[in-house]
């Protein structure tokens, strides 16, 4: 599993011009899924990105997560992470997971977020979505499961 994580003042996801999720303060988690990965891979990864030490603490240095910040995440599943840009002009997408499993997945992530007791919101998985991102830094950090 690929997580594209992006610290943001705000943020909001839409389809067909409807709110599908929109946040404050914390985390946008672009995310990828892979043929082979595993329930265990999207625990470790939604954990790994609750902690993740990129908030500033009183001295100003990124020591402290989104967790201990009281921050919220908005969550995206994100196929094209897994494109293939080597070869041709056109990305291939063999290493993404089906939709089947990728989305069963997405929601075994998103409920361990929520499980770290993050205030979550989600797109909508196989839409057509329009993400608004306020990075904030930027900080910007891709993050994989092994």
């Amino acid at each position: 599993m690929r997580a594209l994580v992006q610290r943001v003042s705000r943020a909001r996801v839409s389809v067909e011009a409807k709110s599908a999720g929109e946040i404050g303060k914390g985390l946008v988690i672009l995310l990828g899924v892979k043929h082979g990965d595993s329930d265990a891979d999207a625990r470790w990864l939604a954990d790994k990105c609750a902690n993740l030490r990129v908030f500033e603490d009183d001295a100003g240095k990124m020591n402290r997560s989104v967790v201990e910040t009281g921050g919220s995440v908005l969550v995206v599943s994100q196929f094209t992470l897994y494109g293939d840009c080597r070869h041709g002009r056109r990305p291939g997408f063999t290493e993404a997971a089906p939709p089947e499993e990728a989305n069963r997945l997405y929601e075994i992530f998103v409920q361990a977020l929520k499980a770290e007791g993050l205030n979550v919101r989600t797109g909508v998985f196989k839409a057509v979505m329009e993400v608004e991102i306020h990075n904030d830094g930027p900080v910007t950090l891709m993050v994989e499961s092994a």
